[in-house]
């Protein structure tokens, strides 16, 4: 299966949402250590997407990309933690726009009572999208894969909010691909996003308030990007 199109750096929605993840204090810049051990001169941090206003808007974006891109899905499924909101959240908006579908996700734990089980939310069956915020190690989508297709359903895509469009890191080695790159080869499933990071770089060259972060931002995609 072919990767999903990547926005391009001058795709007016994915910069009303960098615009938008500035302004939520949910993109910041500085200096920040990421789960590879580098040193970012950025961090997204969904998390603070954190009231009904921004998780409104968020769902919005996400509903966007995935009409634009053509992509078939019959439900929705949010890994847990940060995938159970937003699964909820593009699964209201989507209906709002008149495409109902239902949602799932799991916990972390199985429950041993009521309904059992670590599934939760509508029979995962048919064509599954996994929603989540970004992928890191891509450990999240596996679990995920795992779980939709041990439900007898079919995962045919990713969604997330912000690719970082870096080479993952794999036993403190740097790998070719990134971590989307990675799920779109080891598991042949479109990847489709928001924004990248070609989309923060351009958007800094248009920001002069934020103009002093763009040589830092810039030099870490030479060095980790792909």
């Amino acid at each position: 299966m072919s990767a999903a199109p990547t926005p391009s750096v001058a795709d007016p929605l994915a910069q009303s949402f960098v615009a938008f993840a500035v302004e939520a204090g949910v993109l910041r810049f500085g200096e920040f250590k990421t789960k590879a051990g580098r040193l970012s001169p950025y961090f997204f941090n969904a998390g603070l997407f954190d009231d009904g206003a921004k998780l409104g808007r968020l769902a919005g974006f996400y509903a966007e990309r995935l009409i634009a891109s053509g992509l078939a899905f019959d439900m929705i499924f949010g890994p847990a933690y940060k995938g159970i909101t937003l699964a909820a959240a593009v699964s209201m908006e989507l209906a709002r726009r008149g495409r109902n579908v239902p949602f799932a996700y799991n916990r972390k734990e199985a429950k041993d009572h009521g309904e059992g089980g670590t599934l939760v939310g509508a029979p995962v069956q048919g064509r599954v999208l996994i929603i989540d915020d970004v992928i890191s190690a891509g450990t999240s989508v596996r679990e995920s894969i795992q779980m939709i297709e041990a439900a007898g359903a079919t995962p045919c895509g990713v969604s997330i909010a912000l690719d970082r469009q870096e080479k993952a890191a794999e036993g403190g080695v740097d790998s070719p691909q990134s971590a989307v790159q990675q799920v779109q080869q080891r598991y042949g499933l479109p990847v489709v996003a928001v924004a990248g990071l070609a989309d923060l770089l351009a958007f800094l060259e248009g920001a002069p308030e934020l103009a002093a972060h763009r040589p830092a931002v810039l030099a870490y995609r030479e060095r980790y990007g792909v």
